[in-house]
């Protein structure tokens, strides 16, 4: 009876719930929002439990949620807010960072963040996350082993799954690399 219903349950499920996603050779382009691997060549994957832990050790922690660009066709006067990022306390947010593709100015933003958030040691725990099912941490973090740190940490679920456990947010703006 149990397995018959298990087997019904499933059989409900979108078929991307129940297959794995494989790791991408290169960098996903496209479809930003949507399942993601549970692997990572070169980093550790951690959960809300694990990601808490290297918080409170004081791993340095890394938002690469998108920031909206103002809508090019708002009527001129208009005011413009851009929405408040809710974050993991301590995090920079280094928008943008997670494309598959990233202009100069941006690799060299993302470098810069990365240098800030771990005082130059690439081998400081770093973690780094976006929202759940997000593939531009996984990304980011890619980026970031390729870029020679060691200590890489991915948190698939981000801040979704940080706050779903309770832990504590705060507001952040994006960082500002010092001239």
């Amino acid at each position: 009876m149990i397995r018959a219903l298990a087997l019904l349950l499933l059989a409900g499920l979108p078929a991307t719930a129940t297959a794995q996603v494989p790791e991408p050779e290169g960098y996903r382009m496209e479809s930003y929002r949507a399942p993601v691997p549970e692997t990572l060549r070169g980093a550790t994957v951690v959960g809300p439990d694990e990601a808490h832990a290297l918080w409170r050790e004081g791993a340095a922690f890394i938002d690469v949620l998108p920031q909206a660009p103002r809508p090019a066709n708002l009527p001129e006067g208009t005011i413009w807010r851009d929405k408040p990022r809710d974050t993991i306390p301590d995090a920079l947010w280094l928008p943008n960072v997670g494309y598959g593709a990233l202009a100069d100015v941006t690799e060299a933003y993302f470098r810069a963040g990365l240098e800030a958030a771990t005082g130059g040691d690439s081998a400081h725990p770093v973690v780094i996350f976006c929202l759940a099912e997000c593939w531009m941490s996984w990304n980011a973090a890619r980026r970031a082993v390729e870029w020679g740190y060691g200590a890489v940490h991915w948190f698939p679920e981000g801040t979704d799954g940080w706050d779903a456990h309770g832990y504590p947010m705060e507001v952040v703006a994006p960082y500002s690399a010092p001239d």
